[in-house]
């Protein structure tokens, strides 16, 4: 079984709402994925969700060493009273915390995030799903992470907020 990071854009009332009622956004967030599934729709015209899929631990890793100002792999304020959504409850940051997660993002590049980095360092350090000393391995992330940061500046724009977990 595969831990798989977990984005999904709200609203400011979707977010009150789900912060009450975490069975609800649960429910809520399911039916729009099958809706999104159905209909394909693209970064640009508001897609609600996004997945960075095994890439979650590495990005949070580089993402670490550079000091970002975001929590952005698994948010940052509790979503209510929430039970586990798959490798633990759903967390959620706010939309100026996404906004500001959106203009950092927009500041980095993947070449940036992997000055430095020893592929051995990440085996040392178990970061998932391994398998860092195999060649390419590093460049595997690169384009969940430029999804990721569409993602955000897409969701900043909007002003929504952003409910984040591992499934």
């Amino acid at each position: 079984m595969s831990m798989i990071g977990e984005y999904f854009r709200v609203t400011a009332a979707e977010l009150e709402r789900a912060i009450e009622d975490p069975d609800w956004a649960l429910a809520y967030i399911e039916d729009t994925l099958e809706t999104e599934e159905e209909e394909f729709t693209s970064l640009r015209t508001g897609i609600r969700h996004f997945s960075t899929d095994k890439a979650w631990h590495l990005l949070e890793f580089l993402l670490r060493r550079v000091d970002f100002p975001v929590n952005i792999v698994h948010g940052e304020e509790a979503l209510g009273e929430a039970d586990d959504w798959g490798y633990g409850p759903p967390h959620h940051l706010p939309a100026d915390r996404v906004r500001l997660a959106a203009e950092a993002l927009s500041a980095l590049t993947y070449d940036r995030l992997l000055e430095g980095v020893d592929p051995r360092d990440l085996t040392a350090a178990e970061i998932y799903p391994l398998g860092w000393e195999e060649p390419g391995a590093l460049d595997w992330a690169r384009d969940w992470f430029t999804g990721l940061t569409a993602y955000f500046e897409a969701a900043a724009r909007d002003g929504h907020a952003v409910v984040v977990w591992l499934d």
